[in-house]
């Protein structure tokens, strides 16, 4: 066993202006702020939608599962992409797609609602793994600051959506709109229009970094225990977390809320998470074993939702707070133990690419097996028992990634 050495010092690069920092840094805000609205925004309006198209329970995890699906499958796809173009020309270039997906779902009826929620997806995949590449590049010696700032629009924009898509659905049929849902949705293609507005600035700099330096290969990744630990934990804190943006609000409308009501249940803890986000990882990084994070933010986790999901209506808020807390902790975590458990940037990045195309291709199937468990059951029940099995598995993956190693390969 070896002690993990402290986080590499990253490469410097050349800096950047204060003009440009700042431009960069609010470019980056309005992207951050457009990485989960298609992912939280339908679940207020689920019930709705699988009434007014006639789907199943089981359809209705699959809108909820593709485009986290898609977050997997095609973040690998990225780093081809930016080699190719450039990462400032592809994240403009996606981010249109982005508006044209959440905006292709209105559209017409179940097969364009899917493939819209499939473009979404991976049009955020892309752009979740080229952010931090960029933080690395053009803020070397303010990372922390600047991902914290990226992980605070991420988390608020999911917040908005899940708090914010229900009363639009009002607001906009007092305006005229008709269509009941699909206004509501596609409203969120307009703040993505906007961030890629916002970003066209730069394009100049895209010659600059269309070549992405060579690095040397790292071999035996997939083949290490410890790496399929920090990944699994990766994976399953994500699935905890998508089963709430996907289903928490039917849940709670099924136990008497309106969706209004329940979207801003979801809405206030995901906001709650920004707060929790940025202090877990100066406590994570405090001691060589981070074991001890591990079971006291899962503990708030699986606490807070259980609670929300079947304790009384009139403690709900109580759990929110406590769900929303835990897993803006958890998700901290599991970024800081990418860089905990291993030894230099090379391995950090291909553990970081390992960690996202299959962990949140596992956090899929998590929303998708709540959909199929309630089809089957037709009761909520049994969805209590897969969430306690998903933070168990957690747990014991966690432990494991948690424990004062570094990846050693050969």
């Amino acid at each position: 066993m070896s002690v993990a050495p402290k986080p590499p010092a990253p490469v410097p690069t050349q800096g950047l202006g204060r003009s440009q920092s700042i431009a960069l840094m609010a470019g980056m805000v309005l992207v951050g702020l457009n990485l989960r609205p298609a992912l939280s925004g339908v679940a207020p309006l689920l019930t709705e939608i699988r009434g007014d198209l006639g789907l199943t329970t089981t359809f209705g995890g699959l809108l909820t599962t593709a485009p986290v699906l898609c977050l997997g499958l095609f973040g690998p796809v990225a780093p081809r992409l930016a080699r190719r173009f450039g990462i400032e020309t592809t994240i403009f270039a996606i981010m249109l797609l982005l508006a044209f997906g959440t905006a292709l779902r209105c559209l017409g009826g179940a097969p364009l609602l899917f493939l819209g929620a499939i473009i979404a997806g991976a049009s955020i995949g892309i752009i979740g793994v080229l952010l931090p590449g960029l933080v690395k590049r053009d803020f070397p010696n303010r990372m922390g600051m600047a991902t914290g700032v990226y992980t605070m629009a991420l988390c608020f924009g999911a917040a908005a959506a899940a708090g914010l898509t229900a009363p639009a659905e009002h607001w906009l049929a007092d305006l005229g709109f008709a269509g009941q849902w699909r206004p509501a949705l596609a409203i969120w293609a307009l703040p993505a229009l906007v961030a890629a507005a916002a970003w066209a600035p730069q394009l100049a700099r895209a010659s600059r970094t269309a070549a992405a330096p060579a690095r040397p290969p790292v071999k035996g990744l997939w083949r290490n225990p410890l790496a399929w630990q920090v990944t699994f934990f990766m994976g399953l804190q994500s699935s905890l977390s998508y089963c709430v943006f996907g289903w928490l609000a039917p849940i709670l409308q099924d136990r008497g809320l309106t969706p209004v009501q329940s979207g801003l249940v979801v809405s206030v803890s995901a906001l709650l998470q920004v707060a929790s986000a940025m202090v877990a990882p100066m406590l994570t990084g405090k001691g060589p074993d981070q074991r001890w994070m591990v079971l006291l933010t899962l503990g708030l986790v699986i606490v807070g939702l259980m609670g929300a999901v079947a304790a009384p209506l009139s403690t709900l808020w109580l759990w929110a707070v406590i769900l929303g807390l835990g897993q803006g902790a958890t998700f901290a975590v599991a970024l800081m133990l990418i860089v905990l458990r291993t030894g230099d940037p090379e391995t950090a990045a291909a553990l970081s690419g390992m960690a996202q195309s299959v962990g949140y291709t596992l956090a899929a199937m998590g929303p998708f097996a709540v959909g199929l468990i309630k089809a089957a059951t037709g009761s909520w029940d049994a969805v209590q028992v897969l969430f306690l099995a998903l933070a168990a598995a957690c747990v014991i993956a966690g432990l494991g990634a948690g424990r004062n190693r570094v990846i050693e390969l050969p």
